[in-house]
């Protein structure tokens, strides 16, 4: 009887002492993936809005309208002090799980360009819309989040229609562009009711202007 309860603290002990290490080790790895997750985000936020050189965290003013599309995080970008656009980090469903997407609207109501932050579809297909290699313009070696660089929150956004779809891979082309939507409206509408963008955004009020036109005669 009393190796038996020996047994069991010394179990106890050493069960203690592994939870105890993993804490630490969680701890420690937390803080490096997290980390490297904030330069992956920068890196992407750098190449959606190349002239940008200050990021301001505006997500607790930018919450999501759709409850099926979740906002990580929301940056308002400035060029030298003054707006140029805002990018949004959000997720939503996709064909195999999560998909992350960075979507970047500019003040005139066009879309700045968009990156395929996490997406666990099938390869070779719903996953080619993270392959930089894969077109759906092959002519013009345009990517799937590629077609949306310049693209005005007017247009329809409706996958077969005005966006080209991944070979074989419709779930995935519509689960994507939904985030894209809905992300482009919430950074629009959010820039059109910001005081700080309201002489910003009068600069551009001919080429939105004319973007809205271009979308309406499509």
């Amino acid at each position: 009887m009393k190796s038996i309860v020996k047994l069991g603290f010394i179990l106890a002990i050493f069960a203690v002492a592994a939870c105890a290490s993993l804490a630490v080790v969680y701890s420690v790895t937390k803080a490096q993936i997290e980390a490297q997750d904030q330069l992956a985000l920068t890196a992407s936020l750098k190449e959606v809005f190349p002239e940008g050189d200050l990021f301001e965290d505006i997500s607790a003013s930018l919450p999501s309208t759709d409850p099926e599309i979740k906002y990580q995080s929301a940056m308002l970008v400035k060029k030298a002090d003054a707006p140029i656009g805002v990018a949004i980090k959000a997720s939503g469903a996709s064909y195999g799980g999560q998909a992350t997407l960075l979507v970047g609207v500019q003040l005139n109501r066009s879309i700045a360009g968009v990156r395929v932050l996490e997406l666990n579809d099938t390869a070779g297909l719903g996953a080619n819309a993270k392959n930089a290699g894969y077109f759906v313009k092959k002519a013009e070696k345009v990517t799937f989040p590629g077609q949306f660089t310049g693209k005005f929150i007017t247009d329809p956004f409706e996958v077969k229609n005005d966006v080209i779809a991944i070979t074989a891979s419709t779930i995935t082309s519509r689960s994507l562009t939904r985030i894209v939507k809905v992300a482009s409206d919430s950074a629009a509408l959010w820039l059109e009711n910001s005081t700080v963008t309201d002489g910003a955004a009068a600069e551009q009020t001919a080429p939105a202007a004319a973007g809205a036109d271009a979308a309406g005669g499509k």
